[in-house]
Order: structure tokens, then C-alpha cells, then sequence
């Protein structure tokens, strides 16, 4: 796919700190490709834990300034950077394509959902509301004041590469703070582009700041940020395993810490459910991005009464799909993001044959005249699936629907909530009391009901048990990103 951007110095080749591009202390290099064919795109730093100090000393001396800033000129600068996101939408989607293999709408279309979260907190800047407390005695004043939490290491997965980061930068530039930022090494130039758009909008040198690193130098990078004092907040979306080890190395200077972590998401239909609603919303949310997000459902339960009438309208459905490249013009599903995550795939799949699931359709690696790369997984459908298989376990993280059959209420209810995890969940009813009574015992932070696209600016995201802590998005969002001091004045009487 060649990029054919309108602006081309957006594709940056280099680290930004303290309001400077510069190339790793060490001269190392990253190889950045394309997952749909393993073409190289351009190298960028590996970056050290050297680098990483010089971004925290950057972010740590620009912190004062921009605190000080007031919140509506804050809100001004953040509210140009989403302008010129938006400006540039084709440019970035055509870049989030190339790097990470989503179809170019899907592409374009993360851009617009990664801007609304810059446009929302460049509204929330101003809106950082304290408190004034009734005094218990005469002459006191008493009060409780938000203030930024300092200086905020941000650490981003490759799979929204313009969502993640916006998601976690934007509030934190309102909140007050400066920020360092490691993109996975994976998609590093969506988020560079980025930051060369916000350097465009005017933030002050040392505001935001961003190193790139190799999955072998990222623990190095991240562990200079989690041992250094002047770090007060860790904001990760990844992996529970890693997630743990952040909150743990993170305890020796009592960092904040949001943790949006890993997902098991079920999606059930009952079976008075609206049937070809529940197959448009599963397909919405599974196959989005090739099923390659955090919420998409990983466990389709469907009750007896209508499992084989639902099952037949998903596989019509999922057979259609065409796979391909972002550059082919009718792709709705793109490569897998490196050879790890079709090799996790392929192993899901063929361990729930093993123990009896049946492929209703796709199941194999795809390779053709237009999906002509080594990443390539057919959208699959499976039933028969049982708790048992790795795929009810694990997240497969790729475009497979294991479909299970369930009895009653009660019955799917325990299994939807049998997972250490609870990031998101759906189901499908028409019964206006089952709807509430499922909304209310599924265990998980986020829950659609009737609905597979849940995401928006203004909602909290973010999970319960171990897919996490902390909220992403909407007025809450920004609260992960203040303290609350208390204020007593005496002496006013």
C-alpha cells in the first residue's frame, strides 16, 4: 500500500522530547512494517532508559508552566490540536492502515473517534470543579481544589493507535498535566503524527513528549519511568499480566495508576431477542478491526430456542466478508497485526476442534491473489463450543465466533461471569425486566444491552476484577488525572 499522503513529513522517523525531534542516544533503530505483506515502512529510535529519563526531565520542567496555564487556554490548544486531527483524517487513517492493517474506512474512521476524545476534554479543561464545604464552626472557610497529578507516563497498544493515545493524552493535558508517551512498537507512527500535530497546535516544548522502543527495549524504557519519583501516574491499555507488574513496580513511589487490561467479553442472545439485531450487533463488535480489540465478544452464548436459527444468519453473514488489504477497496478484514497473533489464532481454533467444536465457516489461514501475506486468517464461526477450550479462556484476539449453547437465565449468567475479567459484556432481549436483571448481575464494567458499538467520548471505559481499574473518557476520565486537595482557612471571623 503506498501512503500517498497529502503532508508527508507527518510519517516522523524520530523521538519528541522537550519540543525537539531527536534520535535515540544510542543510534539504535526500530523496523516498522507493513503487517499485510512485511514490507518495511521506515525505522524509528529504540529507545533506552536514557531517552526516557530525558523525556521525564522534559515533561518534569515543563510541568509548572503548564499547570499555571489557565484551564480556558489549555482548552484552546487542545481544542486546535483535534481541529487539525480532523483537518488531516485521510492522511492519519491512511497511516493507521499501513502500520496496522485495518481497512482505510476503518482506518478514517478511527481518526474521527480519536479526535472526539481531544474535542471532548478540550471542553472538559475548564469544567475541573472543586467543592466548597459547609465549616463546622464560625470563621472557617473549607475547601476542596483539583489539581493536576504531575508528570504522566502513557503506554499505548498497537491496535487504535490514534484512539489509545488521544484517549489517554487528551485528559491528562487537561487536567494540567505534561506527558511521556511509549506507543507499542508495533504502530509508533500514528502516534507520531500525532504528536507532530500537537506540536503544530502550539503545546509548549516539554508538554507532551513521546519515545519509541522495541518489544525487547520497552521494559527498559517503562522501568526507568516506573522508578523515577517525578512520574505520579502510569496509564497503560494492554495485557493483565503486564498490567500487574505495573501496579506492582509502581507501589515504591505510589504512582496513580489506570489499568485498562484484558477482556473475556460474553455476548448473549436470548431467545426472545430481535435475532437480526443480535447478529448486526455481533458482527459490529467481533469483527471490528478483524476482532482484534479489548471488547470485542470472545464467548457467543445462544439460548436453545433460537441457536441454530442464529447460527445459520451469522455464518451467511460472516462467509461475505471479504479479506484483504488495506489498499484493496472492498477489504472488511485485514491482516493480523504479526505472525504471534495468527499463530495464537490458528492454535484457539485448532484446539476447540479437537474437543469437538465444528467450523461452520472460514477456519484456516487465508492466502490468495489479493490476501497475499503471511497474516491473513479467514473470519470464522465455530459451534459447539464449551467452557473447556482455550478460546473461553483466553482472548483470542482475531476474527473467530465460538458459539455456546445455553439453557436458561441463571445458567448463562454463571458462565458469563465465570472469567477473571470484566471489561465489557452484551446481550439481546425484548423483555424489558430480563434486561435489567442481566444488566445488573453481569460482572463487568461496561454493558450493552441491544447494542454492540458501546464506545463514545462522553462514557466511561474501563473494566472491573482483572481487566483493570480506572476510567477512560467522559467527566470521570478526567478525574484520573487530578488530586483533590483540602484547603482550611481560619481566622475569617
Amino acid at each position: 500500500m503506498n501512503l500517498n499522503l497529502t503532508r508527508d513529513e507527518l510519517v516522523r522517523s524520530q523521538n519528541f522530547i522537550g519540543g525537539r525531534w531527536c534520535d535515540a542516544g544510542s543510534g539504535a533503530l526500530l523496523a516498522v512494517t507493513d503487517p499485510a505483506d512485511e514490507s518495511l515502512i521506515t525505522q524509528v529510535p529504540d529507545s533506552d532508559a536514557i531517552d526516557a529519563r530525558a523525556a521525564v526531565d522534559a515533561a518534569h520542567k515543563a510541568f509548572a508552566s503548564w499547570r499555571a496555564t489557565p484551564a480556558k487556554e489549555r482548552a484552546r490548544l487542545i481544542k486546535r490540536w483535534n481541529d487539525l486531527i480532523v483537518e488531516h483524517q485521510e492522511d492519519l487513517g491512511r497511516l493507521i492502515s499501513r502500520e496496522q492493517g485495518k481497512p482505510l474506512a476503518e482506518g478514517r474512521g478511527e481518526v474521527l473517534y480519536a479526535a472526539s476524545y481531544v474535542e471532548w476534554f478540550g471542553e472538559e479543561a475548564a469544567r475541573a470543579y472543586g467543592d466548597i464545604i459547609p465549616a463546622p464552626v464560625t470563621g472557617r472557610r473549607m475547601m476542596a481544589l483539583k489539581e493536576p497529578v504531575g508528570v504522566v507516563a502513557a503506554i499505548t497498544p498497537w491496535n487504535f493507535p490514534a484512539a489509545m493515545i488521544a484517549r489517554k493524552i487528551a485528559p491528562a493535558l487537561a487536567a494540567g498535566c505534561t506527558v511521556v508517551c511509549k506507543p507499542a512498537e508495533d504502530t509508533p507512527l500514528t502516534s507520531l503524527a500525532l504528536v507532530r500535530l500537537a506540536e503544530e497546535a502550539g503545546l509548549p516544548a516539554g508538554t507532551l513528549n513521546i519515545v519509541t522502543a522495541s518489544r525487547a527495549q520497552t521494559p527498559v524504557v517503562v522501568d526507568a519511568w516506573l522508578a523515577d519519583s517525578r512520574v505520579r501516574k502510569i496509564t497503560f491499555t494492554g495485557s493483565t499480566p503486564v498490567g500487574k507488574h505495573l501496579a506492582r513496580a509502581s507501589a515504591d513511589t505510589l504512582k496513580k495508576c489506570s489499568l485498562e487490561l484484558g477482556g473475556n467479553a460474553p455476548f448473549i442472545v436470548f431467545d426472545d431477542a430481535d435475532l437480526d439485531a443480535a447478529v448486526d450487533g455481533l458482527m459490529a463488535s467481533k469483527f471490528r478491526n478483524g476482532g482484534q480489540t479489548c471488547v470485542c465478544p470472545n464467548r457467543i452464548y445462544v439460548q436453545s430456542g433460537v441457536h441454530d436459527a442464529f447460527v445459520e444468519r451469522l455464518g451467511q453473514r460472516v462467509g461475505a466478508l471479504k479479506v484483504g488489504p488495506a489498499s484493496h477497496p472492498d477489504s472488511q478484514i485485514g491482516p493480523m497485526i504479526n505472525a504471534r497473533a495468527v499463530d495464537k489464532i490458528a492454535r484457539h481454533v485448532a484446539d476447540a476442534v479437537a474437543q469437538g467444536a465444528r467450523v461452520v465457516v472460514g477456519g484456516q489461514r487465508v492466502r490468495n491473489a489479493v490476501a497475499n501475506g503471511p497474516h491473513y486468517y479467514a473470519p470464522t464461526v465455530l459451534i459447539g463450543a464449551t467452557k473447556d477450550m482455550e478460546l473461553s479462556c483466553e482472548e483470542t484476539f482475531g476474527p473467530v465466533a465460538p458459539v455456546f449453547r445455553f439453557v436458561d437465565e441463571a445458567e448463562v449468567v454463571a458462565l458469563a461471569n465465570d472469567t477473571p475479567f470484566g471489561l465489557a459484556a452484551y446481550f439481546y432481549t425484548q423483555d424489558i425486566a430480563r434486561a435489567s436483571r442481566v444488566a445488573d448481575a453481569l460482572e463487568s464494567g461496561i454493558v450493552g444491552v441491544n447494542e454492540g458499538a458501546l464506545a463514545a467520548e462522553a462514557a466511561p471505559f474501563g473494566g472491573v476484577k482483572e481487566s483493570g481499574y480506572g476510567r477512560e473518557g467522559s467527566r470521570y476520565g478526567l478525574e484520573d488525572y487530578l488530586h483533590i486537595k483540602y484547603v482550611c482557612q481560619g481566622g475569617l471571623r
